[in-house]
């Protein structure tokens, strides 16, 4: 089998893609059997998944220089066989604190999603990366809404280590796509990694960078203050079932992908900015009628959840331009510019989701929620506003 000498196709992109997302919740519907095999408490268990998210957000941070640095490629294949043998090691872990141990190894997956982002960088203009972002955003939806159905149905008819199973049979794939079909795509690689770690600083000293990557981050923090909200507006206020709860927090993602999509067909026609200013509008439009009507005393679950399609759709037409947008700031540390603002987009998703969680009360929750998602929506679009502003004023750098 020979290794990949061409670019990458759109296809393996979205695939390492949607691996690095199956691998955060595919066995969600697992952590009580997981907590008794072990005999370990819940809120041990869900170590598994919070630290993962700390262990994910450190690594993205490092992944990023070391794929500007040493190649795409070789950071894919290296984190693509420890992702395989932590995998293996959750199936044969015989203690919680063995198959924690090897969890937060499985947090090398988080490559193919900082690394498919740098990779679509390099090799189109900015437009045209955000066309192609669109699509692999697609992946980032869908895969949250199959992954824990396909975990539950295993674990029903296999038991919980079924998922883990699964995870190295999806990493050996990926191991093999890449090795097959991920030519590498960083042409502008520093001589040593002395050399790339100082141009690091660059990315904080542009201001440019910072209005995307915080118009990125406040995006996705509305929609944690959603999902995180949404549990207690259901019970709270509009007695819901678990199944129609979970149709409605479908929505947002549903929303989501429709303006992926859009973004896929039109960005490569349309500047990035015009497109972020346009998906924040729609998000901020959305929650801001919702608050209003609750507080005219008209509030329904159609109206609540209507104003969350308007969130999913203007992160929509937003994050994939504004990925585009910060990694074009400095071409050549596209990878540092993708790990850094996935490392900021988890922090502060984490922040806005232990924020709701303290605010929300049974009395306040739609008012809470949607507030909550009116504030991030206007952040991440005051954000977008100080990017056109600083586009005003500056120069643009040469960015194809």
């Amino acid at each position: 089998m020979r290794p990949a000498r061409t670019p990458p196709h759109i296809a393996t992109l979205i695939l390492a893609t949607a691996l690095s997302v199956l691998s955060l919740n595919m066995f969600l519907p697992s952590l009580h059997h997981i907590s008794e095999d072990f005999a370990a408490d819940y809120a041990l268990v869900n170590l598994s998944i919070a630290g993962y998210l700390i262990i994910t957000g450190v690594l993205q941070v490092v992944m990023g220089p070391l794929s500007d640095r040493y190649g795409r490629r070789p950071v894919m294949l290296v984190c693509g066989a420890i992702f395989v043998v932590a995998s293996i090691g959750c199936v044969m872990a015989d203690t919680i604190w063995s198959f924690l141990g090897f969890r937060l190894l499985q947090g090398a997956g988080i490559a193919g999603q900082v690394v498919a982002r740098a990779a679509v960088r390099d090799m189109h203009p900015p437009n045209e990366a955000a066309s192609k972002l669109g699509y692999i955003s697609m992946a980032m939806a869908l895969a949250p809404m199959l992954g824990p159905m396909l975990g539950g149905t295993l674990d029903m008819a296999f038991g919980w280590r079924a998922s883990f199973v699964l995870y190295t049979g999806f990493g050996l794939a990926m191991l093999v796509l890449v090795w097959t079909d991920f030519g590498e795509t960083n042409q502008t690689r520093a001589a040593t990694f002395g050399k790339q770690m100082r141009e690091y600083p660059q990315l904080f000293t542009s201001r440019r960078f910072w209005g995307y990557a915080l118009c990125v981050a406040f995006s996705v923090g509305g929609f944690f203050s959603f999902i995180t909200g949404a549990p207690l507006v259901a019970a709270a206020w509009f007695d819901l079932s678990p199944a129609m709860l979970g149709l409605g927090i479908g929505i947002i993602t549903g929303g989501f992908m429709v303006g992926s999509f859009i973004t896929g067909r039109i960005a490569g026609r349309i500047g990035l900015i015009p497109m972020i200013i346009a998906g924040r509008s729609v998000a901020v439009a959305g929650p801001l009628a919702g608050l209003a009507l609750f507080l005219a005393g008209m509030g329904h679950e159609l109206i609540f959840f209507g104003a969350a399609i308007c969130v999913g759709f203007g992160n929509g037409l937003t994050i994939a331009n504004a990925n585009a947008g910060l990694m074009s700031v400095r071409p050549h540390l596209a990878g540092s510019a993708s790990g850094l603002s996935g490392a900021l987009t988890a922090a502060l998703g984490a922040a806005l989701t232990s924020g709701t969680g303290w605010l929300v009360t049974p009395a306040n929750a739609p008012f809470a929620v949607l507030s909550m998602i009116l504030a991030a929506s206007l952040l991440a679009l005051a954000s977008a506003l100080y990017v056109r502003w600083v586009d005003l004023r500056e120069p643009l750098p040469d960015m194809s």
